[in-house]
């Protein structure tokens, strides 16, 4: 979704809008909410339409039709004003991604998700039809996936059934690869289609065949390329259903897409010819799990959390709504940092060492050296997050340097923001400067990390973040951040695992409070999404404003609902005054915050009613058995166990440092990078992967590398996704409060299957 712009409306028949969905020949759609609190996408038209009669007797003849279309698998008409200066044209809002999302990420769909798409997409043109409108766009890009079903959007194009299919002299309505024959050639509506409907509606069914062919396949069926080229192939070529293995599945669609208009079946008839049963209740099992995280993402992302107002549980009046930090908040704050570049812009500077008369690490004097920079909290409000990491770098540092034969050697250069998204975007600036710094581990928060995004990505120098967690940041040109650690979104699946999956527990409560900021409402919100998508339990979910230091009502209301488990989005404070209230009332269930109320502040606030609180965190501790070997190591250069987040440092660090020194074998063999662990993805820049006449990597070779990495670490696997780059997988570890103190349990909870 992006942000509204200056000449956009503020509200639209009753509704207040929130951002654009997307914009078109026609019209531009919005999302907005009404007072109630409903959704809805909301289709405005141009002025230029707006003030042609023709187009608005069309619109509002549409608009009554699709009124009429009563099914739970299309979007349903939720208002409209056909006579308005703009018209406009109201339905509910689905914030899931679409079905050519989620084929070009993960690739063909099981044969059953494709028949459940099948039918309930067939029921969806059965109720079009009977409407007395035809479509005329069924393809990928106009099916919405959820939980429950597919959703059928897009009625922009649709006409009553005896409507021409040309808007003009050979100008075809349709998506090519997706049109039926007849509707290329121009004899679409004018003539009959025999017993199965007209042949507008019979258009409808050979674009269903394409669509379901496309979801089992990962290619349209009649090719892509020159839309000539696919019109010719569609008219004349029989359907590329390679793969398809399924006999019932591939009969199915060989009818669809019959040649012939009157040799399909009518939409209403597909419904029975496919037997495969449809999901029922909270179930999810006609998608793969991994499909399941790709809507509980998207549908996260295009709901703008931030600006989702608070609901208001105790009598206090909620402050005003925080802005969503988008993409040109972004780059303010970085370009106000760096015109401030000059004086005073890094707190603490140093090469090697550990501040505490500690050894260096950057190897032989005089010898060819590359280095690592920490950017990191190092006095401010996260400074034991920044400390913890500084350490695990220097460590892996030391590990590099101590082999025999390095091609070069590694130093450590560490720059303190104390926390601050101003000074952040000012330490990103001294990095991307520094020519001999290849790589840079931090920023701590999300906060700062959002802030030095825009310099870093100019600079191409590739950033590894183990503790900034948002679920987006702003758009990169050149795609050298990586998100090393899972994020609050994906944190958010081992919690519904743990609480969800047990006979005890049938309703959790969830008390988002806003004090935690962005990592408590991405976290509440998700865990309200994943819950009835995952498991068979439902939610309570209640909001309460920044600031509240009242819960006694909200816990009551979660209670009242009949809440057997708890979980709280929010920070230190709030999550121990919540558990003395749950203590004082003797409640049973399992409870449950996010990792950043876990700490002293909870313990020493909550007392005794924190005992048996547990946590999903996404980094390890010293007494894991896989953190064995590194906790004593730490031990020995530093004196102390590792603390949060050190391990994770170290792993990427350690990550970088094998990926340098794979380029630089491989420059000096003369040769593209192979595998060492994943470097063949450094292929495509292979020729800048050394600057002229030195010998060492360059910053976009090295992103390369990364990218394409596979990382065994102490914490876990590393991998990134090549869409966003952010960590592949929900890896993370439950702690619970025992005896007064936060203890270890273990990796967290997976599904069985």
């Amino acid at each position: 979704m992006d942000d509204l712009r200056p000449t956009d409306p503020a509200r639209i028949g009753g509704h207040r809008l929130l951002g654009r969905l997307g914009a078109g020949g026609m019209g531009v759609v919005y999302l907005g909410r009404t007072d109630a609190g409903a959704l809805a996408a909301i289709k405005v038209i141009l002025p230029e339409h707006a003030g042609d009669e023709e187009f608005r007797t069309r619109f509002r003849r549409e608009a009554e039709s699709a009124r009429r279309v009563d099914s739970p698998w299309a979007v349903s008409v939720t208002g409209a004003d056909t006579e308005a200066e703009r018209p406009w044209l109201a339905t509910e809002f689905v914030p899931g991604p679409t079905l050519s999302d989620v084929v070009a990420r993960r690739g063909p769909l099981p044969v059953r998700s494709v028949t459940v798409l099948g039918r309930l997409l067939a029921r969806a043109l059965a109720s079009v039809h009977a409407a007395g409108l035809v479509h005329r766009d069924v393809k990928p890009g106009n099916v919405l996936l959820t939980p429950s079903g597919p959703r059928l959007i897009d009625f922009g194009i649709a006409r009553t059934a005896d409507a021409t299919a040309l808007t003009a002299t050979g100008i075809v309505v349709g998506t090519p690869g997706f049109l039926p024959p007849e509707q290329v050639s121009g004899g679409g509506a004018a003539r009959p289609a025999g017993p199965t409907g007209s042949a507008g509606s019979a258009g409808d069914v050979f674009s269903l065949g394409c669509l379901l062919a496309y979801a089992a396949t990962g290619r349209p069926p009649f090719g892509s390329g020159a839309v000539d080229a696919v019109l010719y192939r569609t008219v004349h070529d029989a359907p590329d259903l390679d793969g398809i293995e399924d006999p019932a599945l591939r009969a199915l669609l060989e009818r669809c897409l019959a040649k012939d208009p009157g040799e399909r079946p009518a939409a209403a008839e597909l419904d029975t010819l496919i037997a495969e049963d449809v999901p029922s209740g909270a179930t999810i099992d006609w998608l793969p799990e991994d499909v399941v995280r790709i809507i509980a993402d998207r549908s996260a992302a295009l709901l703008a959390l931030p600006d989702i107002d608070a609901t208001v549980a105790v009598p206090e009046e909620p402050g005003p709504p925080q802005p969503a930090p988008g993409r040109r908040r972004f780059l303010f704050l970085a370009a106000g940092g760096a015109l401030a570049l000059g004086g005073g812009a890094v707190a603490a500077v140093r090469l090697t060492g550990d501040g505490t008369g500690g050894g260096g690490g950057d190897g032989a004097p005089g010898g060819r050296r590359l280095i690592i920079g920490v950017h990191a909290d190092l006095t401010g409000p996260m400074s034991a997050a920044g400390r913890a990491q500084e350490r695990g770098v220097r460590l892996a540092v030391d590990r590099f340097n101590s082999l025999d034969d390095q091609p070069f050697r590694l130093a450590v250069k560490v720059l303190d923001d104390q926390g601050d998204p101003a000074r952040s975007a000012r330490v990103a600036e001294e990095f991307a400067h520094d020519p001999e710094v290849v790589a840079v581990i931090g920023p701590t928060s999300d906060e700062s990390a959002g802030a030095a995004l825009s310099a870093y990505d100019e600079a191409v120098l590739p950033v590894l973040t183990v503790s900034a967690l948002l679920m987006a940041f702003p758009e990169r040109a050149n795609g050298s951040f990586f998100q090393a650690s899972p994020s609050y979104a994906e944190l958010s699946f081992p919690v519904v695992h743990r609480l969800l999956l047990r006979p005890d527990v049938e309703r959790l409560g969830i008390l988002i409070d806003r004090s935690g900021g962005q990592s408590a409402y991405q976290a509440g919100y998700a865990v309200n999404l994943l819950t009835p998508q995952l498991t068979t339990g439902t939610t309570h979910p209640r909001v309460v404003p920044a600031g509240t230091t009242v819960f006694d009502p909200v816990v009551a209301d979660l209670l009242s609902h009949r809440s057997d488990a708890l979980f709280y989005a929010g920070e230190a404070a709030g999550a121990a005054k919540v558990a003395r209230i749950l203590a004082d009332l003797s409640f049973p269930g399992p409870c449950m915050a996010q990792h950043t109320a876990m700490g002293p502040e909870f313990l020493e606030q909550a007392g005794a009613a924190a005992d048996g609180w547990e946590f999903v965190a996404p980094f390890i501790d010293a007494t894991a058995p896989a953190a064995a070997t590194f906790a004593a190591a730490h031990r020995k250069r530093f004196g102390a166990a590792p603390a949060a987040w050190s391990a994770e440092a170290y792993d990427v660090a350690g990550l970088v440092a094998r990926e340098l020194a794979g380029l630089a074998e491989a420059a000096a063999e003369g040769a593209t990078p192979t595998a060492k662990g994943a470097t063949p993805a450094a292929t495509g820049a292979s020729a800048s992967v050394t600057p002229s006449g030195n010998g060492l990597p360059t910053r976009s070779a090295l992103t390369a590398a990364i990218a394409a990495a596979r990382y065994e670490g102490v914490s876990r696997s590393y991998a990134f996704d090549k869409e966003r780059q952010q960590l592949v997988g929900q890896d993370a570890h439950l702690y619970r409060v025992k005896d007064g103190g936060v203890r270890y349990v273990g990796p967290a909870p997976k599904p069985e299957s």
